[in-house]
């Protein structure tokens, strides 16, 4: 039987495990990358590892979330991991190099390599033949000290592309189309591969934007082959050599095959508040429009900001819409502001931000109270964009741009003929934004720079025998990680702060959590379905270590957020069955007893909920591996007592 694409690159990067779905595998990571809302955290994780330099082919730290400087924290935190980079061998993209997926996919990915990044978008190197994975900061700091990254074993589905795009539908209409058959659950534990001779009429940028929407899908990762389209991006990035063909095996056998007809597919919008509640744009309606945002890593590529120059050339944004841009590199934005596309963009209207993920992540812009925002994001969760009671739609750069100069939500249709933009033979290389580290042997004369906003990280302890704690928070379903951990201009600042972050953990839910929290102790989290979707922030998870949450139950987890949780020494349960999840009260107390012994020896573990008088069963889904990493209190103590 022949292999798939993801299968090729994982039989040449196994380490351990056999490769079949269900069991936990180890992987040879070539490459990673952090930025600066986790990398503080991975660095300090990898200092307390004690490894000199890092033994990846490439290492790369970008900054490009916290770049709002209200404060010193920020400023602190890029020279502290600027540092880091010059004394470790990490490569570090300063800020305003631009956003770490945009970067890398076009300075440093290469076909059949492994990435893995502490930013759930990294899959977007999919979109370039990369088995790329998102993951916790303490993964990434592991896999740079040269250890495995473990996963388990994930299906494989494949997405069969069949004809082309219509004139101004485009790569985001594909992948909110993946999205609305498959939901947001429906990626978890699957690889999505896409093939089939559409795949010839999708670009370097539009396959990475369908990967990088693949972490919306709960997707372990998302991939394209490596084919002629590839190597044409590379040798126009002048890196032709980094490519190697990637395809799969004609007999490859795949687990589940969703067809799209590409011809077919008509401009759609993600409705609040999740980015799998897809419609058409025209379904929906002409509502009116307070705010657009084009940008992120998703949508900030070269060709589509040369769609939406052309689209406002001459034209004037409505002066009831706040229209602003954000380029996805400084090689896209000069490249821009040299053909005179940028003068296009700034003479309608729009407010151009600085090449970061800004909005994104709550970073500013902000839209008005009750606001209805267009982004060309990946996420709409509630209050996400820094606005409570905002209601944001994930729409195309094209539908964007039409309806930032109507007014109202648009179909980019309705604009009479498409612009056609071609990808350019050779894109503007200048890497003078990009630091190398210092030599081996003058590692020794780098200081490191710490601010006070610097703190140690929570230490865990090893796995008690019993566990008795109250249910200090019950939750619903596809509870995100911005819902644990929120985001924004307010709160990134203070990332590398855990005490202080502890302060806001579950506030969208419970503003009275945090202080509950403290004042008991410990305590467990009962959730429901998808617990922990989002973004890869190992904060999330820290955060309620701090606060002493043993255990979370929940019906089922988002996969970077359980292994998050397990390396954070956090137990994560499941319900046996699910209807016992309705039993529980937040407040009950919550007893799993000689819970060390059953997590060492494998079985099912027994919830008793001493409030309510009952029992219940609970599955305890871990690897021999996790296992050992729980009963240490997590992989850094694990970690130590392996070395």
């Amino acid at each position: 039987m022949g292999l798939t694409l993801a299968q090729k690159i994982i039989s040449a990067h196994l380490l351990s495990g056999k490769p079949e779905a269900g069991q936990e595998i180890g992987l040879k990571i070539d490459q990673t990358l952090t930025q600066d809302a986790t990398g503080t955290m991975a660095y300090l994780e990898f200092e307390a590892m004690g490894v000199d330099r890092v033994k990846t082919e490439r290492s790369v730290a970008y900054i490009d979330h916290n770049t709002l400087q209200s404060g010193f924290e920020n400023a602190d935190d890029h020279r502290y991991i600027q540092s880091i980079a010059k004394k470790h061998g990490i490569y570090f993209s300063r800020p305003g190099n631009g956003i770490c997926h945009q970067v890398h996919l076009e300075r440093f990915g290469k076909p059949g390599k492994t990435l893995i990044g502490s930013d759930s978008h990294t899959p977007t190197g999919g979109g370039i033949g990369m088995l790329a994975f998102g993951a916790g900061g303490l993964d990434v700091a592991v896999a740079m000290g040269g250890g495995p990254y473990y996963i388990t074993m994930p299906k494989m589905v494949r997405v069969n592309l069949t004809g082309k795009l219509a004139p101004w539908v485009s790569a985001k209409d594909v992948i909110l189309e993946v999205l609305r058959i498959m939901s947001v659950k429906g990626g978890v534990g699957k690889i999505v591969e896409y093939g089939g001779e559409g795949v010839r009429s999708l670009n370097v940028p539009e396959r990475a934007t369908i990967t990088n929407m693949g972490a919306e899908l709960g997707a372990t990762t998302s991939i394209f082959p490596s084919d002629d389209i590839t190597r044409a991006f590379l040798a126009a990035q002048g890196r032709e050599e980094d490519w190697v063909e990637l395809i799969p095996d004609a007999d490859a056998q795949y687990d589940e095959v969703i067809d799209i007809d590409l011809s077919t597919l008509r401009p759609a919008a993600a409705m609040p508040h999740s980015p799998d509640n897809v419609k058409a744009v025209e379904d929906i309606g002409a509502i009116k429009v307070d705010q657009v945002v084009i940008g992120s890593c998703t949508n900030s590529s070269y060709l589509d900001l040369m769609r939406v120059a052309a689209i406002l050339k001459g034209k004037t944004v409505c002066p009831s819409v706040s229209l602003s841009i954000a380029p996805g590199s400084k090689q896209v934005y000069q490249m821009l502001a040299q053909n005179g596309a940028l003068a296009d963009i700034i003479g309608a209207g729009a407010r151009v931000l600085e090449c970061a993920c800004g909005p994104c992540i709550g970073m500013g812009q902000s839209p008005n109270s009750a606001g209805i925002s267009l982004r060309t994001f990946n996420r709409n969760f509630l209050g996400r964009s820094g606005t409570a009671d905002a209601q944001v739609y994930l729409v195309s750069p094209e539908t964007a741009a039409a309806s930032a100069l109507t007014g109202v939500l648009t179909d980019p249709r309705t604009l009479g003929e498409a612009v056609d933009i071609e990808m350019p033979g050779t894109f503007l290389i200048n890497d003078n934004m990009v630091v190398e580290p210092a030599a081996p042997e003058d590692a020794d004369q780098v200081e490191i720079l710490r601010g006070p906003n610097i703190k140690p990280f929570p230490q865990s302890e090893p796995l008690a025998q019993t566990i008795d704690a109250k249910a200090l928070l019950k939750v619903g379903d596809n509870i995100t990680t911005d819902h644990i951990m929120p985001a924004g201009a307010k709160i990134l600042p203070f990332r590398s702060n855990i005490p202080h972050l502890s302060n806001f953990c579950f506030t969208v839910c419970d503003p009275e959590f945090p202080a509950r929290a403290k004042a008991e102790g410990k305590g467990i989290i009962v959730g429901g379905s998808n617990y922990g979707q989002g973004s890869s922030r190992e904060h999330a998870a820290l955060v309620p270590l701090y606060l002493g949450i043993k255990a979370v139950i929940a019906k089922s987890f988002a996969r970077i957020h359980q292994a998050n949780l397990v390396n954070a020494g956090i137990l994560p349960l499941t319900f046996e069955n699910e209807a016992d999840y309705d039993t529980i009260d937040q407040m009950d107390e919550l007893v799993l007893p000689d819970i060390r012994s059953i997590v060492e020896k494998g079985g099912q573990a027994i919830l008793e909920n001493k409030t309510k008088g009952t029992k219940m069963k609970v599955n305890c889904q871990l690897s021999d591996r996790q296992r050992a990493m729980m009963l240490a209190g997590g992989l850094l103590n694990y970690t130590r007592e392996q070395a």
